[in-house]
């Protein structure tokens, strides 16, 4: 992403957290203390169902298992960014977290537990076909974190046909 575009990514998140009631917002950030906060936890494993459906288990145990996972390798994977990306990225889920904020940008009327997985994909899809830059670019940072996290699990692998690295 461009440095203007992660900065009218910012400008626009912040406007509209103001314009949506953002003082509540600001309460729940997604991200603290290097870690998805509880609404950020919620976003990214609606999100993850939604992006994965075909990759994760179908069993109900082993799923929370791998979503439980995929959420700690969002964890390590955002401390990796920069600072400024993180507050950034925590301004996304907790404007995704609002009513007001996930109406806005993701189109989704129900909270993201208690959405469908059909219902997430559709206004996931919204995103990522919408004519503003700055739902696509939500999109695809829900999107790359979510799959590059959950990839880089080494039990993932098989599920792509890649027999990981070459032994030297």
């Amino acid at each position: 992403m461009q440095r203007r575009t992660l900065l009218a990514l910012g400008a626009a998140s912040a406007a509209v957290l103001l314009l949506a009631g953002g003082p509540a917002a600001w309460l729940q950030p997604g991200w603290r203390a290097g870690a998805l906060t509880p609404v950020g936890r919620e976003v990214f494993a609606a999100v993850g169902q939604a992006v994965l459906a075909q990759s994760l288990p179908a069993q109900d145990g082993p799923r929370q298992t791998a979503i439980n996972g995929l959420l700690s390798r969002i964890d390590v994977l955002v401390r990796a960014l920069p600072s400024h990306a993180q507050a950034e990225l925590s301004q996304l889920l907790s404007l995704l977290a609002s009513t007001p904020g996930r109406h806005a940008l993701a189109g989704l009327d129900k909270p993201w537990p208690k959405a469908s997985i059909a219902e997430i994909q559709q206004a996931l899809q919204g995103m990522r076909l919408s004519t503003l830059a700055l739902r696509q670019q939500a999109y695809a940072a829900l999107h790359d974190i979510s799959t590059g996290a959950y990839f880089s699990d080494p039990a993932s692998w098989p599920l792509l046909g890649y027999p990981g690295p070459l032994q030297l």
